[in-house]
């Protein structure tokens, strides 16, 4: 995804976003700028890393807290299609019993870009995740024995289509997900691998829109590149359902700033139901944009670099 430029730089890019319907810059749709949040997933094929996010999650049902350092890598195939890679690193701390630490199970994606619609500030994408069976410490970590097929649709939609007589509402945007999980195997070691409906939002209030497309309010450094968000996700079993099993999913309101090269992000982690867990959490992520970075090399689709 592409970063907030300022000023004059920002509002010539925005206008030529605008008038053109290809994609010139990822996680621009006409003025609208989206950045990469950390819970949901984005609308849009991106040149990016994630490097890293580290999540201290909320204590579970049974008391145990779990600090994970993550990795992930999107990249442009084409200027439509992308690939995703990631993993992480886990350190578990089960109440009254010694920690342990290993990988995580490996995840991949593949991606491409549906639509991109600038004057309403709305785009689309549809991808296919797999999180891979035994690519982690299955015994120690509850990483699954099964691999895991998620077809996802995600979408993204501005409010800065809405007419002028309400002007600080067209700041706000909002993101989602929708999806599915098919396990490959029905069980594992006794306990049923159910089908998951999952889905999540992000809701959005851009500070950077607010000072380019509707009113200069004297914001400065670091303000006028604010992103204040919440996010939510949620996972529901829908068959295959073992007593006792029931929806999950965590509230995590947060901001984000973006520069130039990358973005730094902050979220607290608050559990949504007593069966995900208890207390609070919280994550950070520095997230670079590889194609500003490198512009005429990697950062480019693999489509182009002969």
């Amino acid at each position: 995804m592409k970063h907030f430029r300022s000023g004059a730089v920002f509002a010539a890019a925005a206008t030529l976003l605008s008038a053109n319907s290809t994609v010139l810059a990822h996680g621009f749709a006409g003025q609208r700028f989206f950045p990469a949040t950390i819970l949901t997933d984005d609308p849009f094929v991106a040149d990016e890393i994630s490097l890293p996010t580290i999540t201290v999650n909320p204590p579970g049902p049974d008391g145990s807290r779990e600090t994970d350092y993550r990795i992930d890598l999107s990249k442009r195939i084409t200027p439509n299609f992308g690939i995703t890679i990631g993993d992480q690193w886990q350190h578990l701390q089960p109440q009254g019993m010694p920690s342990v630490a290993g990988l995580g199970p490996l995840s991949t994606g593949a991606q491409y870009q549906l639509f991109i619609d600038g004057p309403h500030e709305a785009l689309g994408l549809v991808g296919l995740n797999v999180t891979w069976a035994h690519t982690g410490r299955v015994q120690a970590l509850g990483a699954p024995d099964f691999t895991t097929l998620s077809p996802t649709f995600n979408f993204g939609k501005g409010f800065g289509d809405l007419p002028p007589s309400l002007p600080y509402l067209r700041p706000f945007a909002i993101t989602g997900n929708l999806g599915f999980d098919f396990p490959t195997k029905t069980e594992s070691a006794g306990v049923l691998n159910p089908n998951n409906f999952t889905y999540g939002f992000a809701f959005e209030y851009s500070l950077p829109y607010l000072q380019c497309c509707v009113k200069d309010v004297g914001l400065r450094a670091p303000f006028n590149q604010l992103i204040p968000l919440v996010e939510v996700a949620f996972t529901t079993p829908v068959n295959r359902i073992t007593p006792g099993v029931t929806t999950t999913g965590t509230i995590q309101p947060g901001v984000i700033w973006s520069g130039q090269y990358f973005q730094i992000g902050a979220e607290a982690i608050l559990p949504a139901n007593r069966a995900t867990g208890h207390g609070y959490g919280g994550v950070v992520q520095l997230h670079f944009y590889l194609d500003d970075l490198f512009p005429r090399s990697i950062g480019k689709p693999v489509s182009e670099w002969w």
